[in-house]
């Protein structure tokens, strides 16, 4: 004979564990809050649905029968697992547990995110968060792969599954060292840098590709090509040349040898996305990680407004 799970309930289960704890129908029965005679149809349906006796009863004694004492062991698990199962649920449900993936521009996720990362965690310590700190174009496919739930990226035209939503604005900085006498110009435009000696990022960077496009067909004087700011930042300091980076990296270039100016070109603001899946929900934790992200933005916007707290020359040595 097969047996099949299709006709049971856990309430029949609670109401078979209830009896072999107690080996009496009263007891039991008021355990389960049930009627005496609603208890009695509870354990003869499970028997019928079984096609097993697992209990031997008389007006004296309950006890179980082989059967009986070979179906609670499994019966005891399934409840656990149950239990556990829906404990398990309501902690994902109220955003308590889970894990969340992030893809991000380096900028953002080597600046910006360790301190939000850090708040989080001590808000939310059963959410587990993975970081993949990659360029736009990555950051976009970490998404589309299902590798990432969200990701923080400067591009737009992503592609019709995905959905990208303004996420923060990020101005553009001049960065040379302070002795260069363009440390001490108060309005500086892309356009005046072009004979300048240039120190690029690489052409895959979003940076490199908002400066190229806010001063075509013009060419700034590119003597070096590299792909990571923080030897941007020493070749600047070197006198090597000079650089202009967005907002959320001037962290790379804080150094008392180095002046960092809003740059006033007209359409250079790097717009940076929030982008995620149109055609699947995020889990729970996800969402709560993300929630909690928008509420704490970089607030650098465009060059003139965040002038004063992203300089790094000081105040009392500007000209």
């Amino acid at each position: 004979m097969q047996i099949t799970d299709q006709n049971l309930s856990t309430r029949q289960i609670r109401a078979f564990l209830a009896l072999a704890e107690h080996k009496n129908f009263t007891r039991a029965a008021q355990q389960c809050h049930l009627s005496q005679s609603a208890f009695s149809t509870l354990i003869r349906t499970l028997e019928d649905a079984l096609g097993v006796r697992l209990f031997d009863r008389d007006t004296r004694r309950v006890e179980l029968t082989p059967e009986g004492r070979l179906f609670m062991s499994g019966a005891t698990r399934v409840l656990v697992s149950l239990r556990d199962a829906l404990e398990d649920l309501g902690e994902h449900a109220a955003g308590r547990r889970g894990r969340a993936s992030v893809a991000a521009l380096p900028s953002l996720a080597a600046g910006w995110m360790p301190g939000v990362l850090a708040e989080f965690r001590n808000a939310y310590p059963g959410i587990q968060v993975d970081v993949a700190d990659v360029l736009s174009e990555s950051c976009v496919e970490f998404v589309r792969s299902g590798r990432a739930d969200f990701a923080l990226a400067s591009m737009r035209t992503v592609g019709p599954e995905l959905l990208a939503e303004p996420f923060c604005q990020d101005g553009f900085y001049l960065v040379c060292r302070k002795d260069h006498p363009l440390s001490r110009r108060r309005n500086v435009t892309l356009a005046a840098l072009g004979g300048e000696p240039f120190i690029h990022l690489s052409q895959d960077s979003s940076v490199r590709q908002h400066i190229e496009a806010a001063i075509h067909p013009a060419k700034m004087n590119g003597i070096m090509e590299l792909d990571q700011l923080s030897t941007v930042a020493g070749m600047v300091r070197a006198g090597l040349g000079i650089t202009v980076v967005p907002a959320l990296t001037l962290f790379h270039f804080d150094s008392p040898d180095l002046s960092a100016q809003p740059i006033e070109t007209p359409g250079l603001m790097r717009e940076v996305y929030v982008i995620r899946r149109r055609d699947r929900s995020m889990s729970i934790a996800a969402q709560v990680l993300l929630d909690f992200m928008l509420r704490r933005q970089p607030g650098v916007g465009n060059g003139r407004r965040s002038r004063k707290k992203l300089l790094v020359l000081p105040a009392d040595k500007r000209h």
